[in-house]
C-alpha cells in the first residue's frame, strides 16, 4: 500500500517526456531515465484502499499485483518488485511504455485526486531488471513431446509461447514479416517501443527454447492444414488486422493510404537503413490530414513531424471530450476525457497550435488529373453525428492517413481449415477454453474478439495457453 498516510502528503507527478523541439529530431524513445527517489514517492501514494480497483475488471486485463509492487518500490525492493510484476505480465516492457493504463483510470485514489502513476513505476521497475540483469529466459518443465504452432508473433503470440514453453511443450512461432512482433514490431513506432527492447525480449525466448519463423505467411508460402496435422495444437493469434477504410468519392487518389501501411513502411526502412532507402511514404514538406485519433493517429502525427511535414490536421468525428469525467461516465469506467498524447503536444511545440478538429466528417478526395491528392471536403456535424448545412470546408492535402481503426481479422487461414466466424468476422472461440471449430485449433484476443489493447491481448495469449496445456495434459498449472 505504500506509505499509510503518502496519498495526503504527496501529488502525482509523472516522469517526464523528452523536450519536444529536441525528440522531433530524431526517432530515439520519448522517456527519460528513472529517478529512483521520484518513483519511491509516487509509489507512496498507493492507498491502503482496501479493495484495489486499479487490478479489478475495470483495471489492469491481466489483474497485475499493483499495490503489492507499489508497496515494494517505497520500500526499495525492487528485485522483489519484478518477481511479483513477472508474476502476472511476461511483457512490462511492453506495456509500461504502450499500455493507455485502465489501472489509472479504475485507481481508488482517482476518486477524489489524481491516480497514483502506476504506469510510470511498472516500467521502471522491468528497466531496473533488465539493467541489474535479473532477467533471464524462463525456465521450462521437463518436456512433454507435445508441439504446439503459434501463428503470429503479436503480444497474444508471444505470451502464449512463453507460457506454453514453460510448461514444457516444444513451440514454434510463426510470423508472416520478415521480424518478430507483430503489432510491436511494426505497428507501433520507434520513439513509444524502441524495437531493440522487442528483440532483447524475443531473444530471451529463443534462449528458453522457442522456435520462431519470419516471412512465414500461412495460408500463403505455409500450409495451415499441414501445421493441424503436425502439431497437437494451434493457437490462431493473427490479430485484428483489416483495417476501417474511407470508401468516399476520390478514395484512388495517389496521397490516401491507410495508417499501418504508413507506420509499418517506416518503421522497416528505418530499421533497414535509417530511412536512407527511401522505402517509405514520406510526408516531408507536405501538408499532412490524419483521419481518426487514438493511439495510431498519435503515431502518425508523430511520425509526419518527424519527417519534417508541412502543416498538420487530425480530424475527429466525435465532439472534444470534457476535461472531467461526465456524469455518464464514473470511476472505476475507463475516463473519456480531454487528453494531450505526445503527438499532440510535439504539433503544439511545431505549430503553435493542438493540430485536433472535432466533430467534422470528410465526404470527398480532392485530386488532379494525374490523380495526385490536392485535398478533401469536410462538413461539420453535431453531436448526433447529423451534417451541417452550410458547413462544408475545402482542406489541401498531399498525404492523408486513414486511422479509423480495424473491422476483423483476415481470413485467408481460417477459410482453408474451414473455421467458424462470427457476424463480425471474427473467429468463433469461447474465452472459457478458446476451442474453435476446427478440433486441436484455437483462437485468442484480437482475432477472437476484435481490436483490443496490447495488455489484453498478452492477456488471453496467458489463458489460452493455460487452456491449451490442460487439454494436452489432462490439467494444468499454468495461471
Amino acid at each position: 500500500m505504500g506509505k499509510p498516510t503518502g496519498f495526503k502528503e504527496y501529488t502525482r507527478k509523472t516522469e517526464p517526456y523528452r523536450d519536444p523541439i529536441v525528440r522531433l529530431t530524431d526517432f530515439d524513445e520519448l522517456y527519460t531515465g528513472h529517478d529512483e527517489q521520484h518513483l519511491r514517492t509516487q509509489g507512496a501514494r498507493c492507498m491502503d484502499c482496501g479493495v484495489p480497483f486499479c487490478q479489478s475488471t475495470h483495471g489492469c486485463p491481466i489483474h497485475n499485483l499493483i499495490p503489492e509492487w507499489n508497496d515494494l518500490v517505497y520500500n526499495g525492493r525492487w528485485r522483489d518488485a519484478l518477481d511479483r510484476l513477472h508474476k502476472t505480465n511476461n511483457f512490462p516492457e511492453f506495456t509500461g511504455r504502450v499500455c493507455p493504463a485502465p489501472c489509472e483510470g479504475a485507481c481508488v485514489l482517482g476518486i477524489t485526486d489524481p491516480a497514483v502513476t502506476i504506469k510510470n513505476i511498472e516500467n521502471a521497475i522491468i528497466d531496473r531488471g533488465f539493467e541489474e540483469n535479473w532477467v533471464k529466459p524462463r525456465p521450462s518443465a521437463p518436456d512433454t513431446g507435445k508441439s504446439i504452432a503459434i501463428i503470429g508473433s503479436g503480444p497474444c503470440g508471444l505470451a502464449a509461447a512463453e507460457q506454453l514453453r514453460s510448461a514444457g511443450h516444444a513451440v514454434t512461432v510463426y510470423e508472416r514479416a520478415d521480424r518478430v512482433g507483430g503489432l510491436l514490431m511494426y505497428g507501433i513506432p520507434n520513439m513509444k517501443l524502441d524495437k531493440g527492447i522487442v528483440e532483447r525480449r524475443v531473444q530471451l525466448m529463443r534462449d528458453a527454447g522457442i522456435r520462431f519463423e519470419v516471412n512465414a505467411d500461412v495460408g500463403n508460402n505455409v500450409d495451415p492444414v499441414k501445421l493441424v496435422a503436425d502439431n497437437d495444437a494451434v493457437l490462431m493469434a493473427t490479430g485484428a488486422t483489416l483495417a476501417r477504410d474511407l470508401p468516399i468519392p476520390g478514395r484512388e487518389a495517389k496521397g490516401v493510404h491507410l495508417a499501418m501501411e504508413f507506420l509499418t513502411a517506416n518503421t522497416k526502412s528505418l530499421l533497414n537503413s535509417g530511412l536512407e532507402d527511401g522505402s517509405y511514404i514520406s510526408a516531408k514538406d507536405k501538408n499532412v490530414i490524419v483521419i481518426g485519433g487514438g493511439d495510431t493517429g498519435t503515431d502518425c502525427i508523430g511520425t509526419s513531424l518527424r519527417h519534417g511535414c508541412k502543416s498538420l490536421v487530425n480530424f475527429e468525428l466525435l465532439a472534444k471530450p470534457p476535461a472531467e469525467r461526465a456524469a455518464n461516465n464514473p470511476w472505476p469506467l475507463w475516463p473519456r476525457i480531454y487528453r494531450v498524447d505526445y503527438g499532440h503536444a510535439e504539433a503544439t511545440e511545431k505549430f503553435g497550435e493542438d493540430p485536433r478538429v472535432y466533430s467534422i466528417m470528410s465526404k470527398e478526395f480532392l485530386m488532379d488529373d494525374d490523380d495526385n491528392l490536392t485535398g478533401i471536403v469536410t462538413v461539420n456535424v453535431d453531436d448526433k453525428i447529423q451534417e451541417i448545412p452550410g458547413s462544408e470546408k475545402i482542406w489541401e492535402a498531399d498525404l492523408i492517413l486513414l486511422s479509423m481503426g480495424f473491422l476483423q481479422t483476415e481470413h485467408y487461414v481460417n477459410e482453408l481449415l474451414g473455421m467458424d466466424t462470427d457476424e463480425r468476422g471474427n473467429f468463433v472461440a469461447t474465452k472459457e477454453n478458446f476451442r474453435t471449430s476446427v478440433p486441436n485449433v484455437y483462437a485468442a484476443a484480437d482475432c477472437r474478439r476484435g481490436q483490443d489493447l496490447v495488455v489484453r491481448a498478452i492477456n488471453e495469449g496467458r489463458e489460452a495457453a493455460r487452456e491449451i496445456d490442460r487439454d494436452l495434459m489432462g490439467s494444468t498449472q499454468l495461471p
